[in-house]
């Protein structure tokens, strides 16, 4: 009798776990269903007859609105595909990024067009970044919802966000300086504000604890209304982050510093 009821109790407990990895797999399905969609897989089918892809690798990453998927480009490159999901994305959120941006005042309010004009948008924001001397992943090419970049880890595992990345004192203080300098290096020779700065849009190269900004498809031109405000929003983000650090900057003394003469 005990026998049947351990027996009963281990024959529930495998269903339950078949019934999980079934849950699992189905919500990764969806998932990839959302991105790759008949449009999408003809521009990725594009690229790669182009020979700028050369083979989809796995899931780097899933946002709210978009999947990073690693990728071998040509001459052993490593690529990270950033992928917008048309059919899932929220793109009431993207709104008040992109309709007051003076580079894009002609777009269309229909979620294709936004999502469209937003990955457009983050190449240009990562151009700007690099040439103005801000470590971030290497723009590529923008096509549709597409954008691929550089990939910025090894063994194809991205480097680690800062938010996971164990620090001393003295190597957070470094990587803070670091961080207020690539603030400033936007604000005075990009013209942007990032817009989304935290320990989550932030990767940490191991190998010199340099840190990688990403997810810039949000971020501003100084031009925009709510430029100031971005910044400002962006500055507490990072000083709340280091200030278990021991850094206790305050957030109008470190806004002045990025934006002083």
């Amino acid at each position: 009798m005990v026998m049947d009821q351990e027996e009963k109790i281990k024959r529930i407990d495998r269903a339950k776990d078949k019934s999980r990895a079934r849950e699992k797999d189905s919500e990764r399905l969806k998932v990839e269903e959302n991105v790759f969609d008949v449009p999408t897989l003809k521009i990725l089918y594009t690229l790669s007859n182009k020979g700028i892809i050369k083979a989809m690798g796995g899931a780097i990453s899933t946002g709210k609105e978009a999947n990073v998927f690693y990728a071998d480009g040509p001459d052993n490159k490593e690529l990270a595909i950033k992928i917008y999901r048309i059919a899932s994305s929220t793109f009431k959120a993207m709104d008040a990024y992109i309709m007051k941006d003076p580079r894009f005042t002609n777009i269309r309010n229909n979620k294709r067009d936004i999502i469209f004009a937003w990955t457009r948008k983050e190449l240009q924001n990562l151009k700007r970044a690099k040439s103005a001397g801000v470590r971030v992943p290497e723009p590529v090419l923008a096509e549709k919802n597409i954008l691929i970049m550089e990939f910025m880890g090894e063994k194809e595992a991205p480097y680690p966000l800062l938010k996971n990345t164990p620090l001393e004192d003295d190597e957070a203080k470094l990587i803070f300086d670091t961080v207020v300098g690539y603030m400033r290096l936007l604000y005075k020779e990009a013209n942007l504000v990032h817009a989304d700065l935290s320990e989550y849009n932030i990767l940490i190269d191991p190998n010199n604890l340099t840190p990688i900004f990403i997810d810039m498809g949000q971020s501003v031109t100084l031009e925009h209304p709510n430029a100031r405000e971005f910044l400002y929003r962006d500055v507490k983000n990072i000083l709340r982050f280091f200030s278990r650090y021991g850094i206790k900057d305050k957030p109008e003394e470190l806004l002045t510093k990025i934006q002083a003469e």
